[in-house]
């Protein structure tokens, strides 16, 4: 094994950090929506609270990650022309963008349940919600290992 992946310039210290401050952000944001969705039984205050979990700590959460993914991707040179783009790059593009739809699609589902709960209804679409946020989770974990990994 070599030592070199261990080591980098300074000046890629700040966006890896922003990217993965981002990216646990996102994860915690994912956990604690869906397990605040999944222990509700019925609480309508704690369907709510994991609905706005998931809006106001997920969301900006996978800006930040993107963000520094895409300033990290600049520093580390893969954006030049001709630069190849490894494979854990790709998976990680990947599931970020999967990602993205799928976090869009919960809260449009999370949201309209949340306006349901007004009337007694909409604990199902917040339960939809809940499996789409623990599918993401699961894709981030996929993301997680090919970032902390990378194979070529």
């Amino acid at each position: 094994m070599t030592w070199l992946a261990a080591v980098r310039p300074d000046e890629q210290n700040l966006p890896l950090f922003v990217h993965v401050l981002g990216a646990m952000l996102l994860v915690g944001g994912l956990v604690t929506g869906a397990s605040l969705l999944a222990t509700a039984r019925g609480s309508v205050r704690q369907l709510r609270l994991g609905y706005w979990t998931l809006l106001a700590v997920a969301l900006p959460a996978y800006a930040v990650m993107r963000t520094g993914a895409h300033w990290i991707e600049d520093e580390a040179g893969f954006t030049a022309e001709g630069a190849a783009e490894p494979t854990w790059l790709e998976i990680g593009y990947m599931v970020a963008d999967l990602g993205a739809l799928l976090l869009l699609i919960t809260l449009v589902v999370g949201g309209v349940g949340v306006y349901r709960l007004r009337d007694g209804k909409g604990q199902g679409l917040l339960k939809a919600a809940m499996v789409i946020s623990l599918l993401i989770l699961a894709a981030a974990l996929v993301a997680i290992w090919a970032m902390a990994g990378q194979p070529e």
